[in-house]
Parts: C-alpha cells; sequence; structure tokens
C-alpha cells in the first residue's frame, strides 16, 4: 500500500519517450557531405522490432504502424514486464 502512494506522486511525471529504428557510426566529413536523397546505412535488418525508449532507457520494442495518417508504433515485447508480474506472484 505504501509503494501505490508513493507511485501516485510521480504518475503525472512527463518522461521523454524516443523510438530508435537504428544506429549507425559516421565521421563528420561523411555527416558534412549528405544531401537530400542520401541514405544511411543503420545496424539493423528491415522488419527488426524497434526500440521504445524512456528518458534514454529502453523499455519496450515494436513495429510502425499507422494511426489517422500518423505514424504509431505497436508494442510486441515490454522488457522487465515478466519479472515484475512474478515478484508480484511472490
Amino acid at each position: 500500500m505504501a509503494n501505490d502512494l508513493n507511485l501516485d506522486k510521480i504518475l503525472d511525471v512527463n518522461v521523454d519517450v524516443s523510438v530508435e529504428v537504428g544506429r549507425t557510426r559516421m565521421s563528420i566529413r561523411d555527416i558534412k557531405a549528405l544531401n537530400q536523397g542520401a541514405i544511411i546505412e543503420l545496424d539493423r535488418a528491415a522488419g527488426t522490432p524497434l526500440d521504445v525508449l524512456v528518458n534514454g532507457t529502453l523499455v519496450a520494442r515494436g513495429e510502425i504502424v499507422v494511426v489517422k495518417e500518423k505514424f504509431g508504433i505497436m508494442l510486441t515485447e515490454v522488457l522487465g514486464q515478466d519479472d515484475d508480474e512474478e515478484e508480484a506472484a511472490s
């Protein structure tokens, strides 16, 4: 019960949520040479789930969906959720 009261205090705090398609490493020279139409090769294969980060911490993975003509992400895996459920059961 005490944990619920502590959690209630922070439920309305805003955090940064970002979705990462992939990463690459480039020199400043290569970045400077980029122009419209350039392709940047990332470290993931097409179709690989995207990472969902909250304040820079990986919390889930998902896939791109279209919602009312905007992009969204459908979560396919929430990390750490199984651990939390196991703790609650014991």
